[in-house]
């Protein structure tokens, strides 16, 4: 079965930054902003991260919640935060379950290597769980403007 839009999303719990687990039906009611990343500390990744939470107060106030993934390990996470002043909520997909289960894992090649990573990618989740936007391929340095200007944050 491929995700689109209608689709209800799939639920999952990882752990995050925080050391807690977190599900996505802990959201219902609120909108979810569920970002998939390549790799903590990277200059892209770090770029949106930084996008994201500096705008998560605004993204707030229309009702949603960012929750970005990664496979990076909470103690990544946890660096990552520190060292880039990060304030979204950062989950440890170390298993790679939610990445198989939002189908983001992708052939990749880099310096002539072959390998499966995360594809940049984000959904828009609805208060009913319910996928309302599907973004990849992303473009690090101007996603997040572009989600600012289409769901008017």
């Amino acid at each position: 079965m491929s995700l689109e839009v209608g689709s209800k999303a799939p639920d999952f719990t990882l752990e995050s930054d925080a050391g807690k687990e977190v599900s996505l039906a802990d959201f219902k009611g609120k909108s979810v902003v569920l970002y998939f990343y390549p790799k903590d500390n990277t200059p892209g990744c770090t770029v949106e991260a930084k996008d994201f939470s500096a705008a998560m107060e605004d993204f707030a106030k229309k009702g949603y919640v960012i929750l970005g993934v990664s496979r990076d390990s909470v103690t990544k996470h946890c660096n990552f935060k520190a060292k880039q002043d990060l304030s979204i909520t950062l989950l440890a997909d170390t298993d790679e379950v939610v990445c198989k289960a939002y189908e983001v894992l992708k052939e990749k090649k880099n310096y002539g290597r072959t390998y499966i990573g995360i594809e940049r990618s984000t959904f828009i989740i609805d208060g009913e769980g319910i996928i309302t936007h599907i973004f990849r391929n992303v473009k690090a340095k101007t996603h997040v403007a572009e989600l600012r200007e289409l769901l008017n944050v």
